[in-house]
């Protein structure tokens, strides 16, 4: 199949959709759509976020250096939607997405209650890449509801979260498992067996 080369860009999909909430230093708090988060380090715990400095969000966490990722359900897509939509310098988003916050154990920013993933977030490093600053942070506490909790893990299908693809705009649910990690182990005839890749 012939490859076509398209105009460069950083197509890495889909994007985890978050509700990133964080607070200023008189204590308002605001919550942002963030599609460009990512798993950064296993030990310590640590997640990055790239956001622009143009963004209200961007000025809160520089000022405080932490922030909540909340992972939200398919059922809150509406909400998502607008928190991705509007600026928190014109409207209170907890307000007018009808979303609780909710106090965490270890920053002041706060947790959103309706979202069934929390992961208090204080920030390590931050580099100035271009369009967008990455911040590095490290998870000090993560919360989940009861009900997506077996055995001390979360599952992912009780979630039902969201992902994004943001060249497209458009939004996928993520709820049905079609493999297990591991799943093909010895049945590519042919290959050199060198087992499962170490995230």
């Amino acid at each position: 199949m012939r490859k076509v080369t398209l105009e460069t860009a950083a197509f890495v999909v889909p994007a985890p959709v978050i509700l990133l909430s964080c607070v200023g230093a008189d204590g308002s708090a605001n919550i942002m759509g963030l599609a460009w988060a990512s798993v950064a380090c296993a030990t310590p715990p640590m997640v990055s976020v790239a956001i622009r400095p143009g963004r209200l969000s961007y000025d809160l966490i520089r000022e405080s250096g932490e922030f909540v990722l909340n992972i939200p359900p398919a059922s809150l897509l509406r909400a998502v939607d607008f928190c991705g939509m509007v600026s928190g310098r014109d409207v209170n988003k907890f307000i007018e997405a009808r979303l609780t916050p909710m106090a965490g154990l270890k920053v002041r920013a706060p947790l959103i209650r309706e979202c069934p993933v929390n992961l208090e977030c204080v920030t390590r490093q931050s580099l100035v890449l271009g369009s967008h600053v990455l911040f590095l942070a490290e998870v000090v506490a993560l919360h989940a509801d009861e009900e997506v909790v077996e055995e001390g893990a979360v599952v992912l299908g009780r979630v039902a979260p969201l992902a994004y693809d943001p060249f497209g705009g458009d939004y996928w649910s993520l709820k049905e498992v079609v493999a297990h990690h591991g799943f093909s182990e010895g049945t590519m005839p042919g290959r050199a067996e060198t087992g499962p890749a170490t995230p």
